[in-house]
């Protein structure tokens, strides 16, 4: 494990690879899981004042799913997540070429929305989880990404680099030069884990 500031983070995430690899995939992190996509706090009333506008590019059964259960609803386990439609994929999924993927991204890569998708969305393959002193970030390898898995090994992409954006986003520009300074020392062996 390595720690910056209050994140605490998996040595996975500077080893392993992974690129997503939509041609394959299709874009069913969207649809498959046991709830909604984790929304952080606030998230719920970005999605909120930006639906207009996201709703345009949602499926019918998606709005009738946020009517019905609201911006956000919460899981079993006492998470605030986003929406199902009949209990699968998420209220916000548009379906393009054969494809899944994010009517809320979607709004804003069009510039229409201020909110470009939950940042749990944009961190996948990394999970974080909150305590009570500090984050902690791992590495999830979910069956259905083997093919994003197979396509960072054949690139080199490891997981800290794949999510450059989204861990900026998060965490900010110098928090992501510490990290990448930590795989430099990694890479190089000055950073020795026993093991």
């Amino acid at each position: 494990m390595i720690q910056i500031g209050d994140t605490i983070i998996s040595l996975d995430i500077f080893e392993k690879k992974f690129c997503c690899d939509l041609a394959v995939c299709k874009g069913v992190c969207c649809v498959e899981g046991d709830s909604g996509a984790p929304l952080e706090e606030g998230e719920t009333e970005q999605i909120r004042d930006n639906y207009e506008k996201i709703k345009t590019y949602m499926k019918p059964e998606g709005i009738a799913a946020v009517e019905e259960q609201g911006f956000s609803t919460i899981d079993i386990e006492g998470d605030t997540v986003t929406p199902l439609i009949g209990g699968r994929e998420c209220a916000y999924i548009i379906e393009e070429n054969g494809c899944s993927w994010c009517a809320i991204e979607n709004a804003w890569s069009k510039g229409e929305s201020s909110f470009r998708k939950p940042i749990s969305c944009h961190l996948y393959p990394i999970r974080v989880k909150q305590y009570q002193n500090y984050e902690a970030m791992n590495y999830d390898q979910w069956t259905i990404c083997a093919s994003a898995r197979l396509m960072g090994e054949r690139e080199g992409i490891p997981v800290y680099v794949f999510l450059k954006d989204a861990l900026i986003r998060k965490y900010g520009e110098e928090w992501y030069e510490q990290l990448c300074y930590a795989a430099q020392e990694i890479v190089s062996g000055k950073i020795r884990f026993r093991p």
